[in-house]
């Protein structure tokens, strides 16, 4: 398995923007998939985003579109997310996942390395 750290958190006003970062251990890191996931209180983990193993194919959940986006840099073990236009809902706890399936896969149970997670606030 691989080893997950997230760093980038914080707290940023309506319409700012964060860049969080997830780095990887190991030396297989470009096998796996990576997907960031979300959590706010009281709900479930939901993933974001996700990229391939190459780089070459992200997806994203409807609510983030146009103003999220993923990227990795497999040399530097390195996984991104830069959020712009953030917004009061997207505040939550954000997670940083691999996997060895499909980056089409967005079940929390596909991903079995995860990272501590990262607090993201948004004020009003």
């Amino acid at each position: 398995q691989v080893q997950l750290v997230e760093s980038g958190g914080g707290l940023v006003q309506s319409g700012g923007s964060l860049r969080l970062s997830c780095a990887a251990s190991g030396r297989t890191f470009g096998l796996y998939t990576v997907a960031w996931f979300r959590q706010a209180p009281g709900k479930e983990r939901d993933i974001v985003a996700a990229i391939s193993r190459s780089g070459d194919n992200t997806r994203y959940a409807d609510s983030v579109k146009g103003r999220f986006t993923i990227s990795r840099d497999n040399a530097e073990k390195t996984v991104y997310l830069q959020m712009n236009s953030l917004k009061p809902e997207d505040t939550a706890v954000y997670y940083c996942a691999a996997s060895v399936t499909s980056w089409l896969r967005s079940s929390t149970s596909d991903f079995g390395s995860w990272g501590q997670g990262t607090q993201v606030t948004v004020s009003p």
